[in-house]
């Protein structure tokens, strides 16, 4: 069973930076495409980040392009989103979701979803 649990949200000024965590299990996120979705309150979920690692392809919502990164930690079955210079906008419930079918970062749709977890950040 597929397993995905974010953690590393919190409260942080305009400017600061946080490293979201998700923990994977039931599979390898090297064989999966890896997305991150945010929900701000009272809007509709937007994709935020999305890597396939099938493909390579690599996918950045223009509003975190040169702020926020996605890496990986193979021993730990961990994916990260590392968020610089954040911003009041930036708040909401960011979800990372997995999907093993091509062409996931470009559909943005996935089969497995986390919890999510609260970024919030204050002016």
């Amino acid at each position: 069973e597929v397993q995905l649990v974010e953690s590393g949200g919190g409260l942080v000024q305009a400017g600061g930076s946080l490293r979201l965590s998700c923990a994977a299990s039931g599979f390898t996120p090297d064989d999966y495409a890896i997305g991150w979705i945010r929900q701000a309150p009272g809007k509709e979920r937007e994709g935020v980040l999305c890597v396939d690692n099938n493909d390579g392809t690599t996918w950045y919502a223009d509003s975190v392009k040169g702020r926020f990164t996605i890496s990986s930690d193979n021993a730990k079955n961990t994916v990260y989103l590392q968020m610089n210079n954040l911003r009041p906008e930036d708040t909401g419930i960011y979800y990372c979701a997995a999907d093993f079918l091509p062409g996931t970062c470009l559909k943005m749709v996935f089969g497995s979803w986390g919890q999510g977890t609260q970024v919030t950040v204050s002016s």
